[in-house]
Formats: C-alpha cells, structure tokens, sequence
C-alpha cells in the first residue's frame, strides 16, 4: 500500500527517504504530516531541543512540620505550610 518516497529536508535542503514502513509507522500512530526534516537533522533539533532545558530552581524553606532545612522545587508562599520529603508523605497518607 505504501511505496518509498524522496522528500527534501527543510533545513539541510537534502533529499531523503520516507520509506514505506515509516509510512505505515506515521499512520498507525495518526500522524497526518509526512516528516519536514531528514533523520540527521530530526536528531540534532531533538538534541538542542533537550539540551535547552535548564535545571529545576529549587528554593531553601525549613520544614513546617520537623523545622529540618529542606528544598523544595516550588516558591513557597507565606501562608500555607511546607515540608520535607518524609514529613510531606507522612501528611499525604494521613489524607487519604
């Protein structure tokens, strides 16, 4: 059903192969566009796609429950408590 295609790549201006099984491979998963990039330069856009995340912010709190310095990945504010690890899970099995 599904036969070899030459498409040029968007960014390196090459030629390459959607092959037949990519085909069958894009429409199985529901994809309706053919492929904009070459396989090389889908590589090196996912590389600096994810060498662009910078790390999590982690913020300094002391523990509302323990008083044990701790780090959170979120901006804690002023009335509402904040734990550690452990004292976290200890009040998150309580609730359920």
């Amino acid at each position: 059903m599904y036969e070899d295609k030459n498409l040029t790549c968007r960014e390196c201006k090459q030629e390459f192969v959607f092959t037949a099984g990519e085909q069958e491979f894009y429409a199985e998963k529901g994809f309706e566009n053919e492929p904009a990039r070459c396989p090389a330069c889908r590589a090196a856009r996912k590389q600096r796609m994810s060498s662009n995340h910078t790390e999590r912010r982690m913020y300094s709190v002391t523990c509302s429950d323990c008083g044990r310095d701790t780090e959170v990945p979120f901006n804690p504010s002023l009335d509402r408590p904040v734990y550690c690890r452990e004292c976290f899970q200890k009040h998150r099995n309580l609730a359920y």
